[in-house]
């Protein structure tokens, strides 16, 4: 079985990086890939004119006992923005009469602190008792970690299908970037890098742009995989995920893409009507662990992927997914980790939506409304 390869071209990874600070204490950071802020000729505006009140975080966490997990409290989130039209955008870049976020005119890719945070280095700052109502069934901590908007292009109306491999280049120097500086952050234990794409998701703003969060404990999802993998280790010595992606390239039947560094396939338990993984055939941690060839292999095919995602259902021009890439723990469990795409879309037909009902949402008991190979079958058919 032949499986579409994408045409990898040199994309240059040189990108300039500039921090500022916005006026309410927030970091941001221009990542230029054009001139003439790449080679130091101009730069971008660093003043942010705003009259902005110190940002401030109650962010808390509360332990459930009953599954072991933290959930985060944000109450601030509530009153965030909501789908303001295009020439209100906070995401824009600024103009005279009309400051944004981003105080440039115009920007490459952006990186800063969220306004409105799930989690953030602010919350720290907060004095809680040890337990939820005095209670130590319940216990409480702040919401410590970080949460930032990754701002793709400075164009409204684009898509990450739409950017060019150069661009997608810069985004992938900017996730690794983040991914380096904040597993750094003390207390922090995992970072993840995703793309919410589509008001069915539950965006809340259309311009083009992702989310990165430095969590502050490893979320359920990665519980269940270094559990698995700790198991998978202590019986075989080997990485469980590194033996998923052998096991796929053994059967080859979800097989849907492959390069010189990486390897897209349908999971064979896959939990989405739309679900596919993409992997490096290297054992990566993160992505900050990728090296340059890697790197500059992974614009083509998640280009690709993320093209045929968009023609999956026939009459839909722009695919609502989730675009998550899963990282290896910051501690002890990195070693059980290994970096990897999970891109899936919760529409199951055209207009119709897989709405996580009783035995998904209240018993965690998935069901999958079509098959795996279907899927990659699909995936196979609107190759370009």
């Amino acid at each position: 079985m032949s499986t579409h390869e994408p045409a990898v071209r040199d994309v240059p990874a040189t990108v300039r990086k500039t921090a500022t600070t916005l006026a309410d204490g927030r970091e941001l950071i221009y990542f230029d890939d054009s001139e003439p802020y790449l080679s130091g000729g101009d730069t971008r505006e660093l003043t942010d004119t705003r009259g902005l009140p110190p940002a401030s975080s109650d962010a808390q966490m509360r332990f459930d006992v009953l599954t072991g997990e933290w959930v985060v409290i944000a109450a601030e989130r509530m009153d965030r923005t909501f789908l303001p039209p295009p020439d209100s955008s906070p995401l824009a870049p600024s103009r005279p009469g009309r400051p944004t976020e981003i105080p440039a005119g115009d920007y490459d890719v952006v990186v800063f602190e969220n306004r409105f945070p799930s989690l953030s280095r602010l919350a720290a700052g907060q004095t809680l008792p040890p337990g939820v109502d005095g209670e130590p069934l319940w216990p409480l901590a702040p919401g410590t970690g970080r949460c930032e908007v990754v701002c793709f292009t400075s164009d409204p109306d684009a898509s990450f299908a739409g950017l060019s491999q150069r661009r997608v280049r810069t985004v992938i120097e900017a996730w690794a970037d983040r991914t380096a500086e904040l597993s750094a952050i003390p207390g922090v234990e995992q970072v993840f890098c995703f793309e919410n794409r589509g008001r069915e998701i539950g965006v809340t703003l259309t311009h083009p742009h992702g989310q990165i969060y430095a969590y502050p404990f490893l979320p359920p999802r990665t519980q269940a995989l270094v559990r698995q993998a700790r198991e998978h280790r202590e019986r075989t010595g080997r990485n469980l995920l590194s033996d998923v992606l052998a096991a796929e390239r053994r059967s080859g039947r979800r097989i849907v893409i492959e390069t010189e560094h990486w390897v897209g396939y349908v999971p064979a338990a896959a939990r989405w009507p739309l679900e596919v993984h993409l992997a490096p055939r290297r054992d990566a941690p993160d992505l900050a662990a990728l090296t340059g060839a890697e790197r500059a292999d992974l614009a083509a095919p998640y280009l690709d992927l993320l093209g045929r995602v968009d023609k999956f259902f026939e009459g839909v021009d722009k695919t609502p997914y989730i675009a998550a890439w899963h990282q290896a723990p910051v501690g002890v469990d990195r070693p059980l980790g290994r970096l990897h795409l999970q891109l899936f879309s919760l529409m199951r037909s055209p207009g119709r939506m897989k709405f996580l009902a009783g035995s998904e949402s209240a018993m965690g008991a998935w069901v999958n409304d079509t098959t795996p190979e279907r899927i990659a079958d699909r995936l196979r058919e609107v190759a370009p």
